[in-house]
């Protein structure tokens, strides 16, 4: 496969203030890629920095296989969405599809053919001749996506696009992007801070932290193998449920508590012994009938129960730590209760305490 996208040490500074880190990204084409953090880890300062809008402190930028680095954003064959509409409200929907066509000089029949397009693919065509002022959010943000369309580029770049919608909404849209993905076969590169929307619709994430990147992977090995506790925490919710100890000889230890981590899969063949953490999601956690199958088994207290209709979400103590357990919606589990549950130590994930790293 053939790289659409390249970024290579790529540092940005803002005067002292260091935001990217020697980062280093190949984006293949045609891949949804995301880009997911909290605030102010550098998502969308790097989104900026391919689009151009941002100049460089060091390292390059190469789209298609040519050095835009120091290329105006015109120049780069990129489509981009940001978070506000940012629409004309004084022009109609076909207007602002247009309205770039035309400062590009493109031929009549051309702009019709692309606007067409767009409102096709995006099922916009009963709104072109709306004002954005006439249009609901989800309408607005359709016509948005659009504007990037029409540009018939290689690389569409998306900066927290259904931040401003409510929640149905951004759950319909998101659909309907990944749609677009799937018939248009772009190269995207979406920046978000939920994670949901970062698991549904990504051919891959890096998960960010500080400029730089922590993870790099599909969203089965970012949830099933983190490789650190920073994207361990970061990826699931509620988040995974972690307990301090000592592994030793292929054992954890926490509190008195032996797990043998039979069927675990290490990072690297060499594993070495001392202080490690363990994190166990909470959907990984048995109740009912299958705690007798599982490999540690111990008796807990409910201390707070959260009905949350499919799921019940059960907090409990284990090792004079919270843990919280994901189980069915139907579950019959109140306060003060006790029952059993069981661990599997190969569904979990280790970490050396010092690094954070992985085992």
């Amino acid at each position: 496969m053939t790289y659409s996208v390249e970024i290579k040490n790529l540092d940005l500074n803002f005067g002292a203030v260091k935001v990217l880190r020697d980062l280093n990204l190949d984006i293949f084409e045609g891949e949804f890629i995301v880009l997911l953090g909290s605030s102010v880890c550098g998502k969308s300062t790097l989104l900026n920095c391919i689009a151009g809008l941002l100049e460089v402190s060091d390292g390059q930028v190469f789209i298609k296989g040519e050095n835009v680095t120091w290329a105006e954003p015109s120049e780069r064959g990129i489509g981009m969405v940001f978070q506000s509409y940012a629409l004309y409200p004084q022009m109609t929907v076909e207007g602002n599809l247009s309205f770039g066509l035309k400062n590009a000089k493109l031929p009549k029949d051309e702009i019709a053919k692309r606007v067409a397009r767009a409102a096709d693919v995006l099922q916009i065509e009963p709104l072109l001749k709306r004002k954005p002022g006439a249009l609901s959010g989800g309408q607005r943000q359709r016509v948005a996506i659009g504007r990037a369309l029409v540009r018939d580029v290689d690389v569409f770049l998306f900066d927290e696009p259904l931040s401003n919608l409510d929640a149905k909404l951004r759950a319909d849209l998101r659909v309907e992007l990944k749609r677009l993905h799937h018939s248009l076969k772009n190269t995207m590169i979406y920046v978000t801070h939920d994670q949901v929307e970062a698991m549904t619709l990504a051919d891959r994430i890096a998960i960010m932290k500080g400029g730089s990147i922590m993870q790099l992977g599909s969203p089965d090995e970012i949830y099933n193998r983190p490789q650190n506790i920073y994207v361990a925490d970061f990826i699931g919710s509620p988040s995974m449920n972690f307990m301090e100890g000592d592994f030793r000889d292929g054992v954890f230890t926490t509190d008195g508590v032996a797990m043998p981590m039979e069927g675990y899969d290490y990072a690297s063949e060499s594993v070495h012994n001392g202080p490690a953490v363990i994190g166990i999601r909470p959907e990984h956690i048995v109740t009912g009938e299958l705690v007798s199958n599982a490999p540690i088994q111990m008796t807990v207290t409910a201390d707070l129960v959260e009905p949350m209709g499919s799921d019940t979400l059960v907090h409990v103590t284990v090792a004079d730590k919270t843990f919280r357990i994901r189980m069915d919606g139907q579950a019959r589990v109140k306060e003060g209760d006790e029952f059993k549950i069981g661990i599997v130590p190969a569904r979990a994930s280790l970490f050396d305490k010092t690094t954070e790293a992985r085992l």
